[in-house]
């Protein structure tokens, strides 16, 4: 019997529905812990690589590269502009993951996407990362996400699908994150 690959969007979706099953059958496989490594460098420049990290009921052991990611800041917030800033990385990332759930819905739902592109737009104000107005929070104050999707689904159907984003949850709920001081 000659079979061939359900792909859409990018997506193998016989293989997506098959992960879901086996979710549905063993909710643990859904467990995953993902790890980055960040080293300073100087100043605001920072590197971080990640490789490992746990899924499906293991350690992953399929990813053969070490993936790196570089953040510094610009000139004129005392940096030496070797790299995007860790907001810019945030808005990277949020953009990636909401129109990622997007396509990766898009393909379980039978909706074909055939182009998208986004800008994002994170606004800040500095006096409270620099500790001169308690008032002002320290990080954004507001993110613009515009996505230009070309498909035939209708713009509420897509904006709830790229809501399945987890960056998206992230961002907008309370995520607990505790620190810990090494010395």
């Amino acid at each position: 019997m000659i079979t061939t690959e359900n792909i859409k969007n990018g997506v193998n979706v016989n293989q997506l529905v098959e992960t879901i099953e086996h979710i549905q059958e063993d909710p643990s496989l859904a467990k995953f812990e993902f790890r980055a490594k960040n080293h300073w460098i100087t100043g605001g420049h920072c590197v971080t690589s990640a490789k490992s990290f746990y899924g499906a009921g293991q350690e992953d052991t399929s990813r053969k590269e070490t993936f790196t990611m570089e953040c510094d800041h610009p000139n004129v917030l005392l940096g030496e502009d070797k790299a995007a800033t860790p907001a810019e990385v945030v808005l990277h990332a949020l953009g990636s993951c909401l129109t990622g759930a997007m396509v990766y819905h898009a393909a379980a739902n039978g909706i074909d996407i055939q182009g998208a592109e986004s800008s994002l737009v994170g606004s800040c104000d500095l006096q409270g990362f620099l500790g001169l107005d308690a008032e002002v929070r320290k990080g954004f104050d507001g993110i613009k996400f515009r996505l230009k999707v070309k498909s035939d689904a209708t713009e509420e159907q897509l904006k709830e699908l790229a809501m399945f984003s987890p960056v998206f949850d992230m961002i907008s709920n309370p995520t607990p994150i505790s620190i810990e001081i090494v010395k």
